[in-house]
């Protein structure tokens, strides 16, 4: 393998390396064959730092270690950072990164902030670098049968989009670092958090921006025994959000956590005027039928990838993400998921909390 030294070489930083970064760490290392090598990361919390280091050697990676995203900026080590710290302290970080003088390339994980201003603030900034590539990491967009989808979208096979459903119903949400994600607070709320990637998926399905959320939801399950540091979780377990779009187009999310007896944790169906098309993940089947066809002339396909070479926690669209970024940084293109996504994505999210919040139907205007 080339020295990390080697100018050639693209070097990342990560910031944030708990379950999330390393998942990063180990992607990066199958792409290695791409010409480029993680040299650094930065975490305050020791254990997360100790388990990079030790999964980095493993790979060959001799990693320098720093406690804060200040310390690797200044570094000047490398030339890509992948923010993947907690969803709370992306609003600064981000900040930080775009305001220092040597730009560097930046992926950060979604939600991009946790409020609808930070974002724009962060959209604002941005736009004065024109040396910086910012992409969002919603990367739903690359699992295998989700694309396919999308192709089929494009390529108009089901006509005019006029509804898109979505079911997520899977495990709770995972133990973090000092349980960061266990209140809304941290979060942006469960909406923003984890649903983003669905709000996302929505808004490209359909072609057009929300105009208005409806939802209904509650905490019924989960994490009503925990108590930290004297505070009981607060984010939602299970929640209906139905969002209507400008082109006439509507949404529907029907999300469950506490659903572990699934086949599929996702469940994705887009209607047109003629005809229908479902994505099933994990099992990564593609359905696809027309009005003219019926029931019986529906076709089944499994959708795969061949470029994937690590399926990891999300069915090898981390890997797509990655490479299709890679691509953008080297100038072969623009952000595939810019600012502008990220911050639609949140502000639905952040529209639907606000609605349960107040039991009525909250407009894109106002949260935005």
């Amino acid at each position: 393998m080339a020295d990390a030294k080697d100018s050639a070489i693209t070097k990342y930083g990560i910031v944030g390396i708990g379950m999330m970064g390393r998942e990063h760490l180990i992607n990066l290392h199958h792409l290695r064959d791409q010409g480029l090598a993680v040299v650094c990361i930065a975490d305050p919390h020791p254990p997360s730092q100790l388990l990079a280091i030790e999964l980095a050697r493993s790979f060959g990676w001799e990693l320098k270690v720093f406690s804060g995203h200040e310390e690797l900026l200044k570094s000047e080590l490398c030339d890509v950072i992948v923010v993947s710290s907690p969803n709370m302290t992306h609003h600064q970080i981000l900040m930080d990164i775009i305001s220092y003088p040597k730009p560097h390339h930046v992926l950060v994980e979604k939600p991009l902030c946790t409020t609808v201003a930070d974002c724009k603030q962060v959209l604002e900034a941005a736009k004065k670098r024109s040396d910086m590539v910012v992409q969002v990491g919603l990367e739903y967009r690359y699992m295998p049968p989700v694309a396919k989808l999308i192709e089929k979208v494009k390529g108009r096979d089901f006509g005019n989009v006029k509804m898109v459903a979505i079911r997520e119903h899977r495990f709770p949400f995972l133990v973090k670092v000092n349980n960061w994600n266990r209140f809304n607070v941290n979060t942006g709320g469960t909406l923003v958090e984890k649903c983003c990637h669905f709000f996302d998926l929505m808004r490209l399905f359909a072609g057009a921006n929300p105009v208005c959320v409806m939802a209904s939801g509650g905490m019924d399950v989960n994490h009503k025994d925990e108590i930290y540091d004297g505070k009981v979780p607060d984010i939602i377990d299970n929640a209906y959000v139905i969002i209507e779009f400008d082109n006439g187009c509507r949404g529907m999310l029907d999300l469950c956590m506490f659903a572990e007896g699934s086949k599929n944790e996702q469940e994705i169906s887009v209607t047109g005027d003629i005809g229908k098309g479902e994505a099933l993940v994990p099992e990564g089947i593609v359905r696809s039928g027309s009005r003219v066809g019926g029931r019986e002339h529906v076709q089944t396909i499994k959708a795969e990838d061949e470029r994937i070479k690590y399926e990891g926690l999300h069915h090898g669209s981390s890997y797509l993400e990655h490479l299709t970024f890679l691509s953008a940084i080297r100038g072969e293109g623009r952000a595939a998921i810019d600012l502008e996504d990220g911050l639609m994505a949140v502000a639905m999210g952040v529209a639907a909390q606000l609605s349960i919040q107040e039991r009525r139907y909250v407009t894109i205007d106002e949260v935005l």
